[in-house]
């Protein structure tokens, strides 16, 4: 059931979505923990380049198929081809992922996770992956389907959202 709010309004949550709105603060603890969970070699690397959590969620990514093409990971990430450039470039420098020329197409980028790297980020993967693929593994497959429809809908709501709030933006001069 949708309920859409009048362009420009705010409506109030329902009971159900209430109850949503109060798990979300319960998973930040586990959100915020992720640096100190990560071993010793990465959290340096992250340190040291000013990586931060939108630089880490390219990894998964990247666990999943390699090479991946610059474009096909911004596609997945959901994020502009010229931020995901960024992003790769950043971890690039930081010796987390290597970039080559596509011999197939020279226009085009690939991307994997560096060699030396590579067993130190599976082993952090896997590790902070285990909660939600518990929670995963204990939905039907039709609830599990729903859930990560519903975390789609809800990061491409955040990414599209303004930078201020309309009813917060200063007045014009």
């Amino acid at each position: 059931m949708q309920h859409a709010a009048e362009p420009g309004t705010h409506r109030l949550p329902t009971p159900e979505e209430t109850e949503a709105i109060g798990l979300v603060p319960l998973l930040a603890p586990y959100i915020r923990q992720a640096p100190a969970e990560m071993p010793d070699e990465l959290r340096t690397v992250f340190d040291t380049h000013s990586l931060t959590a939108r630089h880490g969620a390219v990894l998964p990514q990247l666990l999943m198929e390699q090479p991946l093409a610059v474009s096909e990971l911004a596609r997945r990430l959901r994020l502009s081809l010229s931020t995901t450039s960024e992003l790769v470039g950043a971890l690039d420098r930081a010796g987390l992922v290597e970039r080559r020329e596509d011999p197939t197409n020279r226009r085009r980028t690939l991307v994997a996770i560096a060699d030396d790297r590579l067993p130190v980020v599976e082993a952090f993967i896997a590790t902070r992956s285990q909660p939600l693929l518990r929670a995963l593994d204990s939905l039907s497959p039709r609830d599990r389907a729903g859930f990560i429809a519903g975390l789609n809908a809800w990061a491409r709501e955040v990414r599209d959202r303004p930078a201020t709030p309309p009813d917060r933006a200063p007045a014009p001069k």
